[in-house]
């Protein structure tokens, strides 16, 4: 089994959230969770210091923590907004190009998931902001329908990631399709939009489901973890991240990129 590492960037900056309301459900949620005692006094407090700081995101920070173990993970950035996702197409292209420039892989984190002219519509700006010729794509809230990756394909993405289901990848026209098998909200939110559960239940969930991608012999195992949550506000999601890519690699598990990937499977097919 080899393992692919992935981070959505969904977020940038606090104050780009000024007119939805993604500020106010945060609030409210971080109250809840701290009512529950499945975060610390310190994390909430840190939390609220993120919002005075403006910063929403850790890039940076987790690209130091991948490349020190090795982990060629791939980021996925998006080009439109909506479903939450309100950062400006030049922090955007900003961002492409310092992960780029540090050795990543970049995507783009998908808005449009039926409609073909805006599906194809982020695909080229993508391709101009970035100066890639080719590139896959993970869409917000994995949202798609039973079109989507035909669209995709014929938009002329290299890569898909928006199924989650206990698969290995498959092939759509030209365009392979990677499921992904492990998100960090999956692991902590178990009962609703809040985390429910500890630390050491989010580790036990995480082998029993790195077990079921052994039992059934995948070839690549994919996981995602967003880049959000890679600091001390959420001490417990960034503890289990650093966690699991151990666990991965002292299991003798190798890391390879989607990229790298997509060409190991085009050799064998």
């Amino acid at each position: 089994m080899k393992a692919i590492i992935s981070h959505d960037v969904d977020h940038i900056t606090v104050w780009e959230h000024n007119r939805d309301l993604i500020i106010p459900k945060f609030v409210v949620r971080n109250i809840i969770e701290l009512f529950y005692g499945t975060i610390s006094c310190e994390e909430f407090a840190l939390r609220f210091k993120d919002i005075l700081r403006n910063k929403w995101q850790n890039i940076e920070e987790l690209m130091a923590f991948d490349k020190s173990l090795g982990v060629e993970s791939t980021f996925f950035v998006g080009v439109a907004n909506g479903m939450g996702l309100r950062y400006s197409i030049e922090l955007a292209e900003f961002w492409t190009h310092t992960i780029l420039a540090n050795g990543f892989d970049v995507g783009v984190h998908g808005i449009a998931y039926k409609d073909p002219e805006l599906i194809k519509s982020e695909f080229d700006t993508f391709k101009e902001l970035s100066g890639l010729k080719n590139f896959g794509i993970r869409m917000h809230y994995l949202r798609a329908d039973q079109h989507t990756l035909i669209l995709l394909n014929k938009a002329g993405y290299l890569f898909d990631s928006s199924l989650y289901c206990l698969r290995d990848p498959f092939r759509i026209g030209n365009m392979w399709e990677f499921p992904l098998h492990l998100m960090d909200g999956n692991v902590f939110y178990k009962n609703g939009h809040w985390q429910d559960i500890t630390f050491k239940k989010a580790k036990d969930r995480t082998k029993r489901i790195i077990e079921k991608v052994n039992k059934e012999n995948l070839e690549y195992f994919s996981l995602l973890f967003h880049d959000r949550y890679f600091s001390d506000s959420f001490r417990q999601w960034r503890e289990w991240y650093i966690w699991v890519v151990s666990y991965l690699k002292d299991n003798g598990v190798e890391f390879v990129n989607y990229r790298k990937a997509v060409e190991q499977l085009n050799r064998n097919f």
